[in-house]
């Protein structure tokens, strides 16, 4: 009832009204109930001006004394309260209007209610609500907190409580139906969820507010169980109708063993466990859905390289994508490397290719003579069409839109299974991320992928010390890169920006590379940066691998992937101005070789206490994990997924950071929910994240 009771049948909306009410994304009455306070204020009782705290929200009442107007840049209507002992607290107004002034007259009694600070004359409150009372004869108090709601400009506090109240009104008439299992609100001792909606919007006095302030109030865990679950079982959703899908049987390869056999190194046992479930998975005959997670160096391409030559040496095509031109460049040189020597063809496509050249990749690939095709962005293209897509391969996968890894999926639904002709058959996918997401948010965001881990650095790997410098000793830094340079040692010089920013305090890459060649002449230095071109980015990383440059001056545009083993030695400028995983990933660039790595962090101060801790954290640790655990406490859930969509992350109650522990509770129940009661699981969409989600074709 309440999903379609539409909000302008509530008293005092009409179209302008309504307007404003969807732009908060309300729509019915029951979009009103789940949205949720930011916060509450006690009116419920008065506090005396001789026991207040600063810094508190209080109910004061007392008599005007006087009232005055400053003068100066910034008037302000200055009106002073006494209270019976003689305490005074000045009320402060920057808004107001003469008649306003003259309202305040000596002997009046106030009622007002705001955050106590200390002002030049003691205690004071800056625009705070009042009313003039009869001492003799005072309003009752309210008798539940007042909340304070997420608003919209032109739609007050005022409005928006009157609404709440018509709203809770029909809940009354009409409860919301109960959609969680009987046994998963008995165990856990959770509210009524009517009764919790109540207590959210109107809680009593005898409500504890530093718990709800605290989000640990029972009513508010009921909900946010609901929440997660909502938002589990639609991954849950995912994960069935991919499994109920045909995806192309894969036998493990003689060939793979092969490459395995010829490579200068041994797999780790990390490595070893990852692959064994990779190729399990190709086995079976509905689609991989594997997030391969590596911190830096960890050695996830050579597993893709392996996975890659099952499909082909099965007859189906593999299409590998990268974020950036530098990265497919890799992958490009370290396949061709790997897989030509076993007779397996592969085409490069990227955005920046000649028109003859474009033609005959694209020929290539349509008849089925490339294998493995690997490129950028320009894989979606209209133009791409493959023969027999039978795995695709994502790098860096937070780095794409869902919608553009499900454009290379729909690729491969062109061909029929040769012995179930009527079925469309869908490729494996296997997406591969450095950067490290910590255990909740990836199996919050990710729940639809299973999930490998490769956690053990290859042999010989060193750990990097970091150092971290005030941005005064940037000169001496650079003598010291110089010095370096000089006995053979190679170096990336990072910065965050391209051009000069007096107000952020950035070297631009372009003066910092003219800073060495002016001061080091024999220092081979090269620039880079994301206006150049992709064949000018490609040819420089060519020369620095090559070690035809000495130092790389570049931007963060090397943030993933850059495979220099020789390079030992990184320094990253206004290091505070960046996340702490693209500071582990910029590390990351170091250290794939043999020798001893180092990594200096200069930073301009003053540094904040946030920005001193996360530096901090840097020098302690090199351990991707950690430090993603970390980035998630500071910058949250979707500034680490990137440009992933997080649709389903935009919580109304729940929180990832806050709630993680009863992540593992909703997955546990949305999986008994998707098998046992799809209308429950519809109506928890639908109560939560809204009739969008297409589980055939997401």
């Amino acid at each position: 009832m309440l999903s379609e009771y539409s909000l302008d049948n509530l008293k005092g909306i009409g179209p302008k009204q309504l307007e404003k009410l969807h732009k908060l994304g309300l729509f019915v009455v029951r979009d009103l109930l789940f949205h949720l306070p930011l916060r509450y204020q006690d009116k419920t009782r008065k506090t005396e001006l001789e026991t207040v705290l600063v810094g508190q929200e209080a109910l004061i009442e007392g008599e005007v004394f006087s009232q005055h107007l400053t003068q100066g840049r910034r008037s302000s209507l200055l009106v002073k309260i006494q209270s019976p002992s003689g305490v005074f607290l000045t009320l402060r107004f920057f808004h107001f209007h003469y008649r306003q002034a003259q309202q305040f007259s000596r002997g009046k009694t106030l009622r007002v209610f705001g955050e106590v600070r200390t002002g030049p004359n003691g205690y004071e409150m800056v625009h705070p609500v009042y009313q003039f009372i009869d001492p003799s004869n005072p309003p009752p108090l309210d008798d539940t907190l007042t909340p304070t709601y997420p608003t919209t400009e032109g739609f007050g506090q005022a409005s928006l409580l009157k609404l709440m109240k018509q709203a809770l009104t029909l809940l009354e008439q009409y409860p919301l139906p109960e959609l969680l299992p009987h046994a998963l609100v008995s165990s856990e001792n959770l509210p009524d969820l009517n009764q919790a909606i109540k207590t959210l919007h109107q809680p009593q006095p005898s409500d504890d507010l530093r718990q709800i302030k605290r989000f640990e109030h029972p009513a508010q865990q009921r909900l946010i169980i609901e929440e997660l679950i909502s938002q589990q079982v639609g991954l849950q959703m995912l994960r069935k109708s991919e499994k109920q899908r045909f995806a192309p049987k894969l036998p493990t390869s003689q060939m793979a063993n092969e490459l395995i056999m010829s490579l200068p190194f041994t797999l780790t046992n990390a490595q070893q466990r990852v692959l064994l479930e990779i190729q399990a998975d190709l086995k079976q005959n509905h689609p991989m859905q594997r997030l391969v997670q590596g911190d830096v160096g960890s050695g996830k391409t050579v597993i893709a390289a392996i996975a890659a030559i099952q499909a082909a040496e099965a007859g189906y095509q593999v299409a590998i994508m990268a974020p950036t031109e530098i990265l497919a460049e890799q992958h490009k040189n370290a396949f061709l490397e790997w897989l030509e020597p076993l007779g397996i063809e592969t085409a490069w496509l990227n955005g920046k290719m000649k028109a003859a050249e474009k033609r005959f990749m694209l020929a290539q690939v349509e008849s089925g003579n490339a294998k493995v095709v690997i490129g950028t962005h320009a894989l979606f293209q209209d133009a791409v069409t493959f023969n027999k897509l039978g795995l695709v391969i994502i790098d860096e996968q937070h780095r794409f839109g869902v919608h553009q890894r499900l454009a290379l999926h729909e690729k491969g639904q062109s061909f029929i299974a040769e012995e179930q002709d009527t079925l469309e058959v869908h490729p494996h996918q296997l997406i591969m991320t450095a950067t490290p997401i910590p255990r909740t948010l990836a199996m919050t965001a990710y729940g639809d992928l299973d999930l490998s881990v490769i956690d053990e650095r290859p042999p010989g790997r060193q750990a990097i010390d970091t150092a971290v410098l005030n941005n005064e000793k940037r000169f001496e830094v650079m003598e010291h890169l110089a010095n370096k340079c000089e006995q053979g040692v190679q170096a990336y010089w990072v910065c965050p920006l391209i051009e000069e920013s007096e107000l952020l305090h950035a070297q631009a890459a372009e003066v910092t590379a003219e800073q060495f060649r002016s001061h080091w002449p024999n220092l081979r230095t090269g620039l880079i940066h994301g206006r150049l071109k992709g064949e000018e980015k490609v040819a420089i990383m060519a020369a620095f691998k090559a070690h035809e440059l000495d130092l790389l001056v570049a931007t963060t545009v090397i943030e993933v992937g850059v495979n220099v083993p020789n390079a030992s030695l990184m320094i990253i400028e206004n290091a505070e101005r960046l996340g702490l995983a693209q500071l582990h990933q910029l590390r990351g660039r170091v250290g794939r070789g043999s020798l001893k790595s180092h990594c200096v962090l200069l930073y301009q101060a003053p540094l904040s206490e946030t920005g001193k801790s996360r530096l901090q954290i840097m020098r302690e640790t090199d351990d991707g994990f950690r430090i993603a655990e970390e980035d998630l406490k500071i910058r949250g859930p979707g500034e680490i997924l990137g440009t992933r969509q997080t649709g389903g992350l935009q919580f109304r109650i729940a929180d990832l950071r806050r709630d993680a522990q009863w992540i593992p509770l909703a997955q546990h129940w949305s999986a008994k929910l998707v098998e046992n009661d799809t209308q429950a699981v519809k109506a928890l969409q639908d109560r939560w994240i809204g009739q969008n989600i297409d589980y055939q074709h997401a």
